[in-house]
């Protein structure tokens, strides 16, 4: 597993249009698995702090439960509309990992939710994804970055 830090260190280019993506909207799509192995998605926000990925979950929620009975996560960036004609896309992006939880009531202060009261949960990265258009654009790249292995690239 990977850092957000070490990514940003090793694939600074590569990190930062991951990070844009998500930076481009608020709220994204976590997959955990439930008790019995089903997948579950839910809404969620990400923070980037420090060398880290945040993900911060209200007391009791049924997601933290399950990142806390399996790590396991996948995020998804959300993606913006299209448009007519498809062309203004810009692409998206998801990580995948595995969610180590956090107490640690500073970083909930870095956060800017000082009080806390909830899960923190710190994303270890196993892989991240850009999906987008190529030029011209009658086809996606596919930029697939694994820790340990790097980034490769595909068309469609």
């Amino acid at each position: 597993m990977t850092s957000w830090g070490e990514l940003v260190a090793t694939e600074p280019d590569f990190a930062a249009a991951v990070r844009t993506r998500f930076d481009a909207h608020t709220h994204k799509v976590m997959a955990t698995l439930r008790k019995d192995g089903s997948p579950r998605l839910s809404g969620i926000e990400v923070s980037f702090v420090g060398e880290d990925m945040w993900l911060g979950m209200m007391p009791g929620s049924r997601k933290a439960a399950d990142l806390r009975r399996d790590p396991r996560l996948a995020v998804h960036s959300g993606s913006a509309d299209p448009g007519e004609g498809g062309t203004g896309w810009d692409g998206d992006a998801k990580v995948a990992g595995r969610a180590v939880e956090v107490d640690d009531r500073s970083v909930w202060a870095e956060l800017g939710a000082p009080g806390g009261g909830g899960h923190l949960f710190r994303v270890d990265l196993a892989e991240a994804t850009i999906v987008r258009l190529g030029e011209p654009a009658d086809h996606l790249v596919i930029e697939h970055w694994r820790s340990g292995e790097g980034i490769t690239r595909s068309r469609r």
